[in-house]
């Protein structure tokens, strides 16, 4: 478990994890047994085989190699159904978390992203990104909202804020992929935070082109062509030459996309829909975490 390719995490950070986590579940947990009646004190019984610690360490294995629940079950010694409690008890702590970019600032929200950019004077890049999911059964309702437009197959989508550095700022709650790009960026609020909010300009594709116009300029996007055929050859040039420096200025979210990516559990998700929010944060803020540690220069992470 030392090792940064099990768990995706290294050692210091897995320790930050434990003592911030650690006793946010113990109370959870108590307040769980002392929430019904009870014969027998609180603590009396059987105590658990899987303590607190590979409770943790398997959800990260989870997380970061999509193994089976059968799996850890097999590498923990316990039933199958008690790594299935303890994944959907850890997840939703990690997901809670945030997006760490400093050892004492986290990032819940999208107005919160917003003000550190403005307050920091640094540009955000946004970028949506698409996670395979099962069919719907059929004859369920919606059944198609899941069908994305651009790869035709079942997905959820998520929008991912980085800053011009690459580093993980944001990712929103997942949504169906039918969902277009700029209509998710509207549904969070991203227009009136940039409308209301600091001066911060915030790249992106071409698929959400529009919102510059409704943000007074701050959503810069791809130059629009104007000359459709025949275009004289000075402005083929120009056209060019302006889209490649705003492709190489937004590249570094897809570098964040692609490290989230590596996470197993957000290349496809084979369990429940409705899990992929927690999920997806959940490896967000770990990510997160890990960068800062990183950054920061400390030996012990």
């Amino acid at each position: 478990m030392r090792s940064q390719r099990i768990t995706g995490l290294t050692p210091g950070v897995i320790a930050e994890l434990v003592a911030e986590i650690g006793p946010l579940w113990h109370k959870r947990h108590q307040a769980g047994l002392a929430s019904r009646p009870r014969r027998r004190a609180v603590g009396a019984g059987a105590k658990h085989k899987l303590v607190f610690i590979d409770r943790l360490l398997a959800t990260l294995v989870h997380l970061r190699h999509g193994a089976t629940h059968d799996v850890l079950a097999c590498w923990f010694g316990v039933d199958r159904s008690t790594i299935t409690r303890a994944i959907g008890e850890i997840r939703p702590l990690l997901a809670m978390r945030g997006c760490t970019v400093a050892p004492d600032v986290r990032l819940r929200t999208l107005a919160e992203v917003i003000d550190h950019l403005g307050a920091n004077g640094k540009t955000g890049i946004i970028d949506g990104t698409e996670i395979r999911v099962r069919r719907p059964a059929a004859g369920r309702k919606d059944r198609e909202k899941f069908i994305s437009g651009k790869n035709k197959q079942n997905a959820v989508k998520s929008m991912v804020v980085t800053d011009a550095d690459g580093r993980l700022l944001f990712c929103s709650p997942a949504e169906p992929a039918s969902c277009a790009d700029i209509t998710h960026a509207r549904q969070l609020g991203l227009v009136k935070l940039l409308a209301n909010g600091p001066a911060v300009e915030i790249l992106a594709d071409a698929g959400y082109q529009g919102l510059g116009a409704q943000t007074g300029g701050r959503v810069v996007t791809p130059p629009h062509r104007k000359f459709k055929k025949n275009a004289p050859d000075w402005y083929e040039e120009m056209h060019e030459r302006q889209r490649k420096a705003h492709s190489s200025r937004r590249i570094r979210v897809e570098h964040g996309i692609a490290h989230l990516k590596n996470w197993r559990a957000l290349a496809r998700h084979h369990g429940r829909r409705d899990h992929m929010t927690d999920i997806v944060q959940a490896v967000a803020g770990l990510l997160s975490l890990q960068q800062t540690a990183t950054l920061s220069g400390d030996p012990r992470k």
